[in-house]
């Protein structure tokens, strides 16, 4: 099933956006962690609907309610499973949508695959909605990682158009708008602020680094840490494009420019530079580990639109009401994160395994 993930650590996600609650499974976590569930719901309160002028006025708890593997604060070993209930579906808004597919959304391809019995509501099993379960096993996966002393930081670099300033050497995770410079991230929010008024969307670039990432996490080929990662950020909805390190930037480069030159420090093999994002040959060289990911502008806009009568064929003008984000990108960046923790933990765990073999 395409919404499961993972070799070492499984995460199982289920349920659709208007549905009584959205949830995960994960197995492979093992007994006795601890998990600060204080914390967990400081990072869910991140993605978390109707928190912000940017976001939808959808508004949501988002507390996640634990069914099995964890006791008393500490995993059992034994499958996780939590849910997070919804409240403020208004599934009438799609009611007129159910025969016309909104352009830029999964409401046709799922129509082509599920036919009459997929839940169109919300984009059932389609909607953003899918991201907060994501949040949950990423976000305990965070923890897990924190005590290994490797983080995930992340940003938004690019909104409309408009560049954040400055390196991503720190948390922005406590900042009301999470990029580095202020003064852009102003500068973002007014965008969206306008693309909003005028009934239209915008999207933007989010960057992660990982650091304290041991060498030797991955594999060649098609368990490389590129290809993990890509795998569980393309499980957020409306990221079109991810890339590692320099990215695509390194195809107008020389390779005497961006091959990374290797030095010692504190007797430790570094780097001086790194365009590979901290991977070379699917495998982590211990420098920190980059990419970014494009994220598209949200398809469902006040503006009209065409589209096509699934019953009748014919081609007829579409205006999505409902409550939308002007803006996915704010939210969308623990998302990013919590996709980044859960491919690093499964790596980690797999990497454990070769060396109890060995």
């Amino acid at each position: 099933m395409s919404s499961s993930y993972g070799e070492n650590l499984r995460i199982h996600i289920f349920g659709e956006s208007h549905g009584p609650a959205v949830g995960v499974t994960v197995e492979g976590i093992p007994a006795g962690e601890r998990v600060d569930l204080e914390e967990l719901q400081r990072f869910l309160d991140r993605r978390a609907p109707g928190r912000s002028a940017w976001s939808t006025l959808r508004k949501e708890a988002d507390v996640p309610e634990f069914l099995s593997g964890l006791r008393e604060g500490r995993t059992c070993g034994t499958p996780l499973t939590a849910i997070l209930k919804s409240a403020n579906t208004r599934s009438g808004d799609y009611d007129a949508l159910r025969d016309v597919p909104r352009p830029g959304h999964a409401d046709y391809t799922a129509w082509v695959k599920y036919g009459e019995s997929r839940d169109s509501r919300g984009g059932g099993h389609f909607s953003g909605r899918l991201t907060a379960p994501l949040c949950v096993a990423g976000g305990i996966c965070l923890q897990l990682l924190a005590r290994e002393g490797i983080t995930v930081l992340s940003r938004i670099a690019a909104i409309g158009g408009i560049r954040d300033e400055g390196e991503l050497t720190a948390s922005t995770a406590e900042k009301a708008f999470p990029t580095v410079s202020d003064s852009a991230g102003e500068a973002m929010r007014a965008a969206i602020a306008a693309a909003r008024a005028e009934g239209d969307s915008l999207g933007g670039v989010i960057e992660c680094a990982v650091l304290g990432l041991p060498a030797g996490l991955g594999d060649p080929m098609f368990d490389g840490m590129e290809n993990r990662i890509a795998a569980a950020v393309f499980g957020v909805p409306a990221v079109k494009g991810i890339e590692f390190g320099a990215g695509f930037a390194a195809a107008g480069l020389r390779g005497s420019e961006n091959n990374d030159a290797f030095s010692v420090e504190n007797g430790r093999i570094i780097t001086d530079s790194n365009h590979c994002g901290g991977i070379l040959g699917g495998i982590t060289d211990g420098m920190p580990l980059t990419f970014r990911a494009a994220v598209k502008p949200t398809p469902s806009l006040a503006r009209p639109q065409q589209s096509v009568d699934l019953k009748t064929g014919e081609i007829v003008p579409l205006t999505v009401t409902g409550r939308h984000d002007p803006c996915i990108v704010p939210r969308a960046v623990p998302c990013l994160e919590a996709a980044a923790a859960i491919a690093v933990y499964d790596a980690l765990l797999a990497r454990r395994k070769e060396q109890a073999w060995n």
